[in-house]
């Protein structure tokens, strides 16, 4: 098993508790002022903390209400507060400076974006420093509060629930609270100017005026891709569900909590892209409700997102998940045999071969354990570990009770080895 993944990431020393963050964006400018407050709780007595923040400018820092002092460099801002700290504190940062995503080694740039007119959060895996201070792991996930003011001919969206909007004068302030805790990668503000399209009481589309035809026939069926999924994987985690379809073109989907963000190329009027909405929907299942406590575990995320996908098909007149499994398996069969799935390596993170073998592996368990049992598992899987943070030990585990068969050698051969086993 390799190290840590992100070791200059995060500090394992506190752990955060609720994130609230007052925004206010020039789009035009691309000037971003932010007032961040965390409320944590250290380990142990400390006389130093660590947050993880990227470009923007540090004015001010208060630990508990008391000035500290700081040092800002290297995507690391380091308080040194009046007095050490233990257990409850809070920090409040002021920042400001003209928004742009942080430069990762193996991903691009990630995290705030301008788009032509409004901007963009796409973290995944390390971006969200780039927009506001935080303990940048992935298993410490918080409830956040997140207002941002905008000119008042945009929308913005965010994580959670709307409960308030503030006109002043030429801007809007939008307040989104997300209650269920919530990875920083997961974080995210959407700027644009969009319409709303209501699919079903706590679902929405916006998208842009010229999109809207389209964007309502792609996605007029994800309702009932909900009912499907909450059969088979259980109630939905959390309050609401949201869509975002830029005006701009995006490479891929991204995925936040609650929240979906769409390029207009995954738009053609004829669902060719809703492949895309099944994978992106199942998300927030795994990966936002059931986290991560390790990123080596990406295949959780990723293999059962495009399971999902597999899983829309057939239940929506398209191939059967045996037929797609078996077809992926053969694809995977013509590649390179270098590849852990239960441990990738950092570079290999978002590799197709994880998002392909996770979803063949979860197909060749349905089989070992028959349709009842392994839909008995996964609904299992995300009720044990809502709002939490799990391992593939912890899969293994829930799985197996579900089975008087032994799957320690079956989770061995699909996960840890490089060769393919037979479907």
């Amino acid at each position: 098993m390799t190290g840590p993944y992100l070791p200059d990431h995060g500090d394992d020393g506190y752990r955060v508790e609720h994130y609230d963050l007052d925004l206010d964006y020039r789009p035009h400018t691309g000037r971003l002022a932010g007032r961040a407050v965390l409320s944590a709780v250290a380990a142990t007595r400390t006389s130093r903390l660590v947050l993880d923040f990227g470009p923007l400018a540090v004015s001010r820092v208060l630990v508990d209400g008391r000035p500290a002092r700081f040092t800002h460099g290297g995507g690391k801002l380091r308080i040194r507060p009046q007095r050490p700290v233990e257990g409850p504190f809070t920090a409040e940062v002021r920042y400001a400076g003209t928004a742009r995503p942080v430069r990762t080694r193996h991903w691009g740039e990630l995290g705030w974006d301008h788009l032509a007119d409004g901007a963009l959060v796409a973290s995944q895996p390390i971006g969200a420093s780039s927009w506001f201070p935080c303990n940048d792991l992935v298993r410490d996930k918080a409830a956040y509060r997140i207002a941002v003011t905008a000119p008042s001919h945009y929308t913005v969206l965010a994580n959670g629930v709307l409960v308030d909007g503030r006109a002043g004068g030429s801007t809007t302030t939008w307040v989104y609270e997300q209650a269920e805790p919530m990875a920083t990668y997961l974080a995210s503000v959407q700027i644009g100017v969009y319409e709303r399209i209501a699919l079903a009481d706590d679902q929405d589309v916006h998208a842009p005026a010229r999109l809207l035809r389209a964007a309502r026939h792609d996605f007029a069926r994800q309702p009932l891709m909900v009912e499907v999924f909450e059969e088979l994987f259980g109630p939905y985690p959390f309050r609401r569900y949201q869509v975002v379809v830029t005006d701009d073109e995006l490479e891929v989907p991204v995925e936040a909590q609650g929240l979906s963000v769409f390029g207009a190329n995954h738009v053609d009027g004829r669902r060719g892209f809703e492949r895309l909405v099944a994978h992106e929907l199942a998300h927030q299942w795994f990966g936002n409700s059931v986290g991560l406590a390790d990123w080596r575990d990406i295949w959780l995320n990723e293999g059962f997102a495009c399971y999902a996908e597999w899983l829309w098909s057939e239940r929506s007149g398209g191939p059967s998940a045996a037929v797609l499994a078996s077809r992926a398996h053969a694809g995977l069969a013509r590649l390179p045999r270098d590849l852990r799935l239960g441990d990738p390596g950092v570079a290999n993170m978002f590799d197709d071969r994880v998002y392909r073998r996770g979803a063949v592996t979860l197909h060749a368990l349905r089989e070992r354990l028959g349709d009842q049992d392994f839909f008995a598992a996964v609904r299992d899987w995300t009720g044990t570990f809502r709002h939490r943070t799990a391992t593939t030990a912890d899969f293994a585990a829930v799985a197996q009770r579900h089975t008087a068969l032994p799957l320690e050698v079956f989770f061995r051969s699909w996960l840890e080895g490089f060769a393919l086993p037979a479907l």
